[in-house]
This record gives structure tokens, sequence and C-alpha cells, in this order.
């Protein structure tokens, strides 16, 4: 994996111009006079705008609002479209997806037209991995027709997710066998910004894809995802090591190449400081003693003790060192920091016995007492979490969590965009095995999974500690075998979505005070695509399957079961 340092073709990437709309997005591509012919651009200057585009996007979803869905994370301001699932019509998402496919599908007529067959295999890996996460995200969605504007449609139709996840499928396997016979390509390390050119690389992210896709389906067509996984595990070519991941690094000279809510470009912080770790995994992570959760997560800036001696329910002024700071509430969290960087201890004491909450309707206890502690999903409002002294936007949250400082900054470490991983792998082989496939062993994929997740975090050298917990040694279950699946998709929580989606686990349930009694399941479709495309948008919304927690949407509504679960009583 490396760093794109400098991309060639910025002026090219200027002149594909981002979709205004569904039709735009699949009818044609705007061409600027003062920019690069399309007809003849070189395939190494659209790769990286695909391949950056692409990273990007996926891990603002799988480290934003998707983790607030499966409960990685939460917001304790501007929360409704991250805790609370208080979503409306995915205009901008969808326009992105679909602008990608454009640039994509440029990159893979050019590289035909050229003859350089690792950028066709490339530009085949690309777009299955882009049309499987709008499918993912959507349901039916325009696949056979799309992008087909120069050739009159202009309303493609919405294929279903079985067409389109078999299309996938036959992409992913034409990319694998092009990287096979293919040597590494000599050019295109300097805009590969996945694996500098390496062709073997490729061929197991393609193969790894293959897995994932296998697996998506497997409660719908199991003919096929079965001796699907069973091919590509006997062939042996697939992510094994974290060194294999597909991850893209930042560049981190603005807020666009960098990661997403970096602080040098946020001047208030408060991207980054509104985001907190959510109980259900702090919770899991402090049980378990997981190594993971010190590179993730701060412990509380200030502390709560028990107290049984205290005269009064709770003390109203924090302590520095054991002594009452009479007036002072707390400190910011930028005083905080430099006070116990130094090695000062903050607390609050409670006693036990007499403490009442101050504001039951918002906090009704119990008090945490923990080193790290999360936010529980769904509260009316999070500020009041704990006890916390300083509601509303006055000062953060100093009985909360809050995610490592290693989060506020540009690029570096483990900051990278994660779009499929070995850790995945293994658990998808486990899941495989564990269902009686020809896939090895479950426990083994299981160790694995885990082993190469904390390879992945830095923490490789607790694995030997943390594998004989008794939360995590394996227990022969689906459920364990997607719990630690669900931990591993950290900054990546789309997957761990769709696998919350396809089986149920791990058993999630939304929290005090959500929006709706059950996690959504889908994105809903857009404007856009309802005023220019409106026949074949409501025919595709006709075939998904309205519940009980649909709402007023009725079938476009994010609790709407699209096909891939329908059938399957899962979720719920």
């Amino acid at each position: 994996m490396k760093i794109l340092k400098y991309i060639p073709g910025l002026v090219f990437m200027l002149s594909l111009l981002m979709v205004t709309s569904c039709k735009e997005s699949l009818t044609e591509i705007n061409e600027n006079p003062n920019g690069v012919d399309p007809n003849r651009a070189n395939p190494n200057l659209i790769m990286p705008t695909v391949m950056t585009g692409v990273a990007n996007q996926y891990v603002k979803l799988g480290y934003g609002r998707i983790a607030g869905v499966i409960q990685h994370t939460q917001e304790d301001a501007w929360k409704d479209g991250f805790n609370d699932y208080n979503w409306n019509e995915e205009d901008d998402e969808w326009k992105s997806w679909y602008g990608f496919l454009r640039n994509n599908n440029l990159l893979y007529k050019r590289a035909v037209e050229t003859k350089v067959k690792f950028h066709e295999a490339v530009a085949l890996t690309m777009r299955a991995f882009i049309f499987g996460t709008i499918s993912d995200l959507w349901g039916d969605a325009p696949y056979t027709q799309a992008l087909k504007g120069d050739e009159g449609t202009m309303l493609p139709v919405f294929d279903s997710q079985e067409v389109i996840y078999k299309g996938i499928i036959e992409d992913l396997k034409a990319a694998s066998a092009i990287f096979a016979s293919s040597g590494d390509e000599r050019d295109a390390p300097a805009y590969d910004v996945y694996y500098n050119g390496s062709a073997q690389k490729w061929q197991k992210f393609a193969n790894t894809l293959l897995l994932r896709y296998y697996m998506r389906i497997s409660s719908k067509l199991p003919d096929i995802a079965k001796p699907g996984i069973e091919a590509v595990y006997a062939s042996g070519i697939y992510f094994k090591d974290a060194s294999d991941d597909a991850v893209m690094d930042f560049i981190g000279t603005d807020s666009n190449n960098s990661w997403p809510n970096a602080t040098a470009y946020d001047v208030s912080e408060s991207n980054w400081r509104r985001r907190r770790p959510a109980s259900t995994l702090i919770n899991n992570l402090v049980t378990n003693e997981d190594p993971r959760l010190k590179v993730w997560f701060q412990p509380v800036h200030v502390r709560w003790v028990a107290d049984p001696t205290l005269a009064r329910g709770m003390d109203e002024f924090i302590r520095e060192d054991g002594k009452i700071l009479t007036g002072v509430k707390s400190f910011t969290e930028q005083e905080l920091r430099v006070k116990i960087a130094s090695g000062h201890k903050y607390t609050r004491h409670f006693n036990p016995n007499t403490y009442k909450p101050s504001r039951p309707e918002q906090f009704n206890g119990p008090i945490n007492t923990g080193e790290y502690v999360g936010v529980p999903p769904g509260m009316i409002d999070p500020t009041y979490y704990n006890e916390n002294p300083t509601t509303g936007q006055q000062v953060q949250n100093q009985h909360a969590s809050q995610l490592s400082y290693t989060y506020q900054g540009n690029k570096g470490g483990i900051l990278k965009a994660r779009l499929a991983s070995a850790a995945e792998a293994s658990f998808i082989l486990a899941e495989a095995a564990q269902k009686g496939w020809a896939a090895g062993s479950a426990a083994a994929h299981y160790n694995n999974g885990i082993k190469q997740s904390l390879q992945t975090w830095g923490v490789a050298d607790k694995y030997d500690t943390f594998i004989k917990q008794k939360g995590v040694a394996y227990n022969g279950t689906l459920a364990q075998i997607m719990e630690q699946k669900w931990v591993s998709s950290w900054t990546a929580a789309t997957e761990g979505w769709f696998d919350y989606r396809r089986t149920g686990l791990p058993a999630l349930v939304p929290g005090v005070a959500p929006t709706s009694r059950a996690l959504p399941l889908r994105f809903i479709y857009s404007n856009n695509e309802l005023n220019n495309n409106g026949e074949s948008v409501k025919s595709a919304i006709e075939k998904l399957e309205e519940t009980k927690f649909s709402g007023p949407r009725k079938k476009n509504s994010q609790w709407s079961k699209p096909w891939l679960v329908q059938g399957t009583g899962k979720p719920w």
C-alpha cells in the first residue's frame, strides 16, 4: 500500500465533473473544452481518480453514520442522522457512487482500447465494488442499462439485487483471471494508490471480494454461494495477512484528502469531539480486555468514584488529585488533556446509597464508574449521560470517553481508508466452515481473523493473551464469529451493518429513546431518481417489503426490506 503523493492527471480529474442527477450520472460524460478528451485519456490518469474517490466515500460511511447504526459510535450533538437514523432521500450519496462508476467506465473503456490488461482488471474489480456498495445500500439499482446514455438509454431500468450480485461475481472472476495471467504493471506504481501495481495483491483483493459477495447472497442463493466460497478457499488466493488489506493512505494536505474529521481543518474540533464511543462497543472491549480498546479510545477525563462516606449524593465540583476544586465543574477538553498529561488525576465522588439522578428524564442512572465509558445508543440528549455537569454544547462530557487523539490527525499510522481486510476474509471462511462447507476449520479461521485484526491495529503481541479470554476463546457458535467480525469492522462499519442485516448478529437493539424500535436496513431512494427516472424507481420501490417499522415513507423507507433479506426472518 502506498500514499498518493501526486496525481499528474489532476487536470483530467477536474474535467470529470461530478453528477448532478441520475440522468446525468447514467447518460453522458461532461466534457471540458479545456480538459482532456475522454476518448484519448490515459488510463493511468483515470485510475487514481476512481480509487481515491471510492476509498474516501467508503470510509466516510464506515467511520461516519453507519458506525452509529451498528453502535460503534454515537454523537452527542447534531445527532439525528447519526444516532437516530433520521434519514432523508440520499441524493448526494447516490450521485457520488454513480459518479465513480462513470469515471470507472471510462477507465475500463480506455484500458480495453489501449490493451492494458492490468487496468482492465482493476476497472472490473472497482466496478464490482461500486455496484456492490450501491446494491448493498439501496437494493435494486440501474445496472445492465447504467452508463449507456450515449447509446440512447436515458431512463435505465432498476435491476434486481439478484441480477446485480450475479453480475458482480462474474466481474470479479474475470478480474481475478486477468490478474493471474498478467504480471505487475510497470507503469502503475505511480498511479495505483492501493497496491503499487501488484497484480498478485489485486487478485487477492478480487477473490476476497468474491468471498464477501458469495456470503452476502448465502441465505438467498446458497447453491451459488457454497461452491463459490469453496472454490476461492481451495485456490488459496485471498487475503491472509493484514499487509494484504485493501487500504488507501491519506495525503493530509487539505480536508478533501485527509482523514475524516481531521482537526487541522476544523478549527473548533467539534466534529472529532462530539463523536463518542458507543457503550455497546466499549462494554464488549472492556469485558473481554480487548487490546484494541486503548488504540481506539481514551479513558474518561474525570472518573466517578463510589464513596459511601460522602455527605451528599454527589460532588458538585471536580477533584484534582483527590482535592475538591471549589467552583470548578469542569475544564475544557484541551485543558484536561494538558493537565492529565502533566500527571494530574481528576475525579468526582458520589454516594451510592443516597445518589439520585439530577435529571431522570434525561439520565436515570446508574452512574458508570469505569475508566472507559461509552455513550448508550439512542439517548434523547447524550450530553446528559453519566451526570455530565456541562450539558448541551457548553463543555464536552468529561464523564464519557472520547476517540483516541490519533483520530484528530490528517494522515499516517492507522488512519487508512480500508475497503476489505484479511480479518474479514477469515471471518467469512469461519462462518462458511461453521455452516459445514468445505472451507477448512472454523476455529482456525476465527482465530486468524482475530490475529489479523490485532495486527492491523498494532497490538498483535497481545494475541496469545487475548485469545484465551473467556468471551473470546472460540466456542463454536455463529454468534461469536459475528461478534468478533463486528468488532474488527471498526472504521469500516458498512460491512458490520450488512452482516447484521443478513444474520441479526450481533444482537443489537435500539437504545433508550430511539426514533424506531429497530435498526435501519437500507438507504432511501433519492428525489433525483424519483424526479428523473420515476417509473423505474417506483417499480423498484414496489419490490421492497414494507415492515411494521417502515412508517410514513411506506416501502421507500430505511426500515423496508430489500430482496436480500426478504423471507429470511433477518435481522428481525
